[in-house]
C-alpha cells in the first residue's frame, strides 16, 4: 500500500505519515523499487491509533509512551491509566485557564459601552492601562 492509500485508509495526511515516519513514531516504510513507500497492514492499525490519540489531545511524546505500552503485552493497565489521568489533568488545568480568559473577556464587553465613542475599557486592558 503506498502513501496515498494508507493516507485514504487512515485519514491521516500524506505530509503528517511523512512527519510521524521522520521523527521515529512510526518505523520507516520499506521502499518499492521505484522508490515509494510501502506500506504494510499492520501500519494501518498504528496510524489509526496515533490519530485517536491525537484527537484526544494527547502530545507527540504522550502518544509515543502510549505505543509503547501498546506494543508491550506484559504491560501493566495500571500504566496506561496513570498517563490518562495525567492527560485529564492537564486538560483540567486548560479548561480552567480558559474559563478565566473567558470570564476576563466578559468582564471587559460588559465595561464596553459599543457605542461611537472612541474610549474602549478592552482596549484599554490590552495596552495595559
Amino acid at each position: 500500500m503506498n502513501i496515498g492509500e494508507i493516507s485514504r485508509e487512515t485519514g491521516v495526511a500524506s505530509k503528517t505519515i511523512r512527519y510521524y515516519e521522520s521523527i521515529g513514531l512510526i518505523p520507516p516504510a520499506d521502499r518499492q523499487s521505484n522508490g515509494y513507500r510501502a506500506y504494510r497492514p499492520n501500519d494501518v492499525a498504528v496510524l489509526r491509533f496515533i490519530s485517536r490519540s491525537r484527537a484526544l489531545g494527547f502530545s507527540i511524546d504522550e502518544v509515543r509512551d502510549l505505543l509503547t505500552l501498546w506494543h508491550d503485552k506484559h504491560r501493566a493497565s495500571a500504566d496506561v491509566k496513570a498517563l490518562a489521568l495525567e492527560h485529564i489533568q492537564g486538560i483540567e488545568a486548560r479548561i480552567a485557564e480558559l474559563e478565566a480568559v473567558k470570564g476576563t473577556l466578559v468582564e471587559l464587553t460588559e465595561k464596553c459601552h459599543g457605542d461611537e465613542r472612541p474610549d474602549c475599557p478592552i482596549l484599554e486592558d490590552l495596552a495595559g492601562a
